[in-house]
């Protein structure tokens, strides 16, 4: 583990490989687990108002669970999600002609219909941020269903933080990325 700034980061960010491999996995992380995906408080008027754009991407059973139960749930810790259908997939998901799981957010934003991406937990994934009272945790979520991105990144060689870098940089900032890079550099050099 090692610090940047109010982060406290798992070296498993630097030292462990991946890159999605949908046409393998075909999207598991947003239909397999019992839980939605983590939303920070931030987010959740964001959801609130681009629903009404968002909804036509969706399938019925998506829409029906979100009206059901709300643009997001609560869980028993009180952190927020996004809802299930049926305690499966997220309500947000929607499937391309190969039955691959999709975001249906993200679909909107890649149509031009929103300028959000999608929650920045599963823009992360599979990093998993977990915020305490001084400090947030950064670490790597390892996840049986994501094995072959895991061989894929480690036969392309990409470290987790260089693939969600993007999504680092939303969350953390464009500083903080940079150190993360000087981290990593002098970690492997030291090896």
């Amino acid at each position: 583990m090692f610090q940047i700034g109010k982060t406290i980061v798992s070296e498993d960010i630097i030292e462990k490989d991946f890159l999605c491999n949908l046409s393998a996995c075909k999207g598991a992380c947003c239909v397999d687990g019992d839980a939605g995906a983590p939303l920070d408080k931030e987010e959740l008027d964001i959801l609130k108002t681009i629903y009404p754009k968002v909804k036509p991407f969706l399938r019925k059973e998506g829409i029906q669970a979100i009206e059901a139960q709300g643009i997001y749930t609560t869980n028993e810790f009180g952190d927020m999600e996004t809802p299930l259908i049926n305690g499966a997939d997220c309500a947000f998901v929607i499937f391309d002609d190969k039955k691959t799981a999709l975001c249906g957010i993200e679909e909107a934003y890649n149509q031009g219909a929103i300028s959000w991406k999608k929650p920045v937990s599963c823009h992360l994934y599979p990093i998993r941020i977990r915020d305490y009272t001084e400090f947030s945790g950064v670490n790597y979520d390892k996840w049986e269903i994501c094995d072959d991105a895991c061989s894929l990144g480690k036969e392309l060689q990409i470290p987790i933080y260089k693939f969600v870098k993007e999504a680092l940089i939303r969350k953390f900032g464009e500083d903080w990325y940079m150190e993360l890079e000087k981290v990593a550099e002098n970690f492997n050099n030291s090896k």
